[in-house]
């Protein structure tokens, strides 16, 4: 059964850090571009930061101009696991935080359930 698992979520203050983890399971992860989303209320899911797979070795990393310098997106493919560290966080960066596993050959894309992230004074 193929599963993604967001943790890590929860309340934090502005200027304040979070490191969220999505454990995967039920596919070959090494072979998986991974990358992270939000949806912010009342908004559409946007790509917050992507890692690639490059011969089953994280690859390439790339982020939103309104994340970069703040978040930093790395995977462990021996923990089947996909990280997001949050830094200097603000206020509008609260919303449900979502893992994707996207496989490029195919086009199979596995979902989380998502994580809340709250930033707020």
């Amino acid at each position: 059964q193929v599963q993604l698992v967001e943790t890590g979520g929860g309340f934090v203050q502005p200027g304040g850090s979070l490191r969220l983890s999505c454990a995967a399971s039920g596919f070959t992860f090494s072979r998986y571009d991974t990358s992270w989303y939000r949806q912010a209320p009342g908004k559409e899911r946007v790509l917050v930061a992507i890692i690639t797979t490059t011969d089953s070795r994280p690859g390439s990393t790339n982020y939103a101009d309104s994340v970069k310098g703040r978040f930093t997106i790395s995977r462990d493919n021996i923990k089947k696991t996909v990280y997001l560290q949050m830094d200097n966080l603000k206020p509008e960066d609260t919303a449900v935080y979502y893992c994707n596993a996207r496989d490029r050959l195919y086009g199979i894309n596995y979902w989380g359930e998502g994580t809340l992230v709250t930033v707020s004074s």
